[in-house]
């Protein structure tokens, strides 16, 4: 086991945990140590640098999974475009307050049905039920890229003969 490969696995252990903690910005913390241990491998633009460009823009798009997934889950459950808006906009607003990348979908999604389209407070509700259905399977498909994008890197990093217990 490296150096590299030992800050790596921290970095990615902190970040499978913060995919669970939304104060930690895991997918970030993921990335980061994936630059850090690279460079500390001794940075080659062949391959390192696809893989660190591939990397950066899917730590992109899995940041924007919550937010989406909660926007699909609203209208998936009959919810209407201003609830997916207001689910999508409740998320990005409740980066900022405790619980609020629970609460904040659930809050704009509700807020939408019941105050722009008027729609009876059921039906709002179950346009804000599909909002934390959709969150959750965001959660858990970021988990699963978190687990891949891990074992890729551990893999890539793997040097049994730059072991720092060697003698």
């Amino acid at each position: 086991m490296s150096w590299p490969f030992l800050v790596f696995l921290v970095c990615w252990l902190v970040g499978m945990v913060g995919t669970f903690v939304p104060v930690l910005p895991a997918t970030l913390i993921i990335f980061a140590g994936s630059v850090v241990a690279t460079l500390m491998d001794g940075f080659q633009p062949w391959p390192d640098l696809p893989f660190l460009l591939s990397f950066a823009a899917l730590t992109v798009a899995i940041s924007l999974i919550d937010n989406f997934a909660s926007a699909w889950g609203a209208r998936r459950y009959g919810g209407s475009r201003q609830a997916g808006w207001g689910a999508l906009i409740g998320g990005l607003v409740g980066i900022f307050i405790p619980f609020g990348l629970i609460l904040g979908p659930l809050a704009g999604a509700l807020l939408a049905e019941l105050v722009w389209v008027r729609k009876p407070f059921m039906e709002a509700l179950r346009a804000a039920w599909g909002t934390l259905i959709g969150l959750l399977t965001g959660i858990a498909a970021k988990f699963v890229l978190h687990l891949l994008i891990g074992l890729f890197e551990l893999w890539r990093l793997w040097d049994p003969a730059g072991s720092i217990l060697r003698a």
